[in-house]
């Protein structure tokens, strides 16, 4: 039995948690984290802050009292500051400046990730303001309560900053979206699905400044103005969404780094330290859709890395199967997913992308209530044919469909298997041929 030290307590932390403490009880295992809670599930801050969900409280899973029951250590408001990987002790200290020293046989860090703060004039201006912990969420949305904001700006249009917009225009404030790219979540789909989300965006009320960079913020006392490549705006809040960096610095040197400086793992999560696993958001994961490691911060790939380092710590080899950064999007009731590469993506891993796309209502014509219409685009690789991403989108949900898309980049599939796929018929459900069909017998 081994004694583990876990650095981090949100989704990778907690999936790691549970394992070893319902798995593992013969081992003592001490946890760490900064923050004064656990397991907050910060994609259900938009639907928070926009009043779709009556509160905060559900999106908590889990607390220090939980974890303590099953007989673990919880250092709570504790910060890490440094980890001896020779002598094996890792060194905090407490919110009232008490140091914890702690040795270790097994640690797993899971530092997670850190809003990107770009280098522009009056960032740090009152009522500028990140969105990643509870307590930013919590401010926004006080802030969002006060009658005299009126205009605010959403900057950066992945995930993170359409939900937000979408959320801040919910409580009747003007938004203003920003992103350097032409579109929004360009990161993640093709243009024949930015094109409908951004239409939908600008059909809700959003304003829309896209291929447009934000230079400087003004204000005095707190933001008044922001400034791009393009015109000056008058604002009230902004609230910056352009993505997260790994938080990496613990490893100080010692530990072999992605190109992005989050920690390289194997399988196993296990660092370039024997022992030493790193998991969620402060790791890389391996993708099966470019074959390598690569760097995809989900909730869904740190809970599975928080398992798989959980059981390699307690005592079970394990491997991870790799993933695809599966993920979808719901704004407005418009629903997009996504599984692998989209074309962009692929071009840059190295593959030849080629791709078949179809488009249909979900059921029968002679449906002719909540039926609309469905799109799909399966990319796949020139030369091998090989299933490397695909793109869904419709008001209907049609989100489980993606799941298969997975697992067949996963298992490496050709687009020629999916051409006679079984795939069931009730016009209750779906057409008798299929869009996933159509997409794959008109495959070039």
């Amino acid at each position: 039995m081994s004694k583990i030290v876990l650095i981090g307590a949100n989704h990778a932390g907690t999936a790691a948690a549970n394992t070893i403490l319902d798995n593992y009880p013969g081992n003592e295992l001490v946890i760490f984290d900064r923050n004064s809670n656990i397991s907050y599930l910060g994609c259900g801050t938009a639907l928070w802050i926009g009043r779709q969900i009556s509160g905060y409280e559900g999106l908590f899973y889990c607390s220090k009292e939980k974890l303590e029951a099953k007989k673990a250590v919880v250092h709570m408001e504790t910060e890490v500051n440094r980890i001896d990987f020779a002598a094996k002790k890792v060194y905090a200290k407490d919110s009232g400046g008490k140091e914890i020293v702690e040795d270790y046989e097994k640690l797993i860090i899971a530092s997670g990730s850190l809003p990107i703060a770009p280098k522009i004039p009056g960032l740090d201006l009152p009522n500028v303001e990140f969105v990643k912990l509870f307590q930013n969420g919590q401010k926004i949305n006080a802030i969002l309560d006060k009658p005299e904001i009126k205009n605010v700006a959403v900057v950066g249009a992945g995930y993170i900053g359409v939900e937000l917009a979408e959320a801040v225009r919910r409580r009747g404030k003007n938004v203003l979206l920003f992103e350097a790219e032409n579109t929004s979540l360009a990161s993640y789909y093709d243009d024949w699905f930015t094109g409908d989300m951004d239409k939908v965006l600008a059909d809700n009320g959003i304003e829309l400044h896209f291929g447009e960079l934000v230079k400087e913020f003004q204000g005095n006392g707190k933001v008044e103005k922001v400034l791009t490549n393009k015109g000056e705006y008058p604002i009230d809040l902004v609230i910056m969404g352009i993505g997260f960096r790994p938080n990496s610095t613990l490893g100080n040197g010692e530990l072999e780094t992605f190109a992005n400086g989050a920690y390289k793992v194997n399988l196993k999560q296990e660092t370039s330290k024997a022992g030493v696993y790193a998991i969620g958001d402060c790791a890389t994961v391996y993708s099966n859709a470019v074959e390598n490691s690569a760097y995809i911060a989900l909730a869904t790939n740190a809970v599975r890395s928080g398992v798989v380092a959980g059981h390699n710590a307690g005592g079970t080899p394990l491997e991870s199967a790799g993933v695809q950064g599966s993920n979808g999007i719901c704004i407005y009731n418009y629903k997009m997913v996504s599984t692998g590469l989209n074309l962009r993506a692929a071009e840059k891993a190295g593959y030849t992308p080629v791709y078949t796309q179809f488009e249909d209502t979900q059921k029968p014509a002679f449906i002719t209530e909540n039926n609309d219409k469905v799109k799909i685009r399966i990319v796949y690789d020139k030369n091998t044919r090989r299933i490397l991403g695909a793109q869904m989108a419709s008001y209907q949900d049609i989100s489980m469909g993606i799941h298969m898309f997975s697992l067949a980049i996963e298992e490496k599939l050709t687009i020629d298997k999916l051409k006679l796929l079984d795939i069931f018929f009730l016009p209750h459900f779906n057409q008798p041929y299929n869009y996933i069909t159509m997409a794959a017998l008109t495959a070039k």
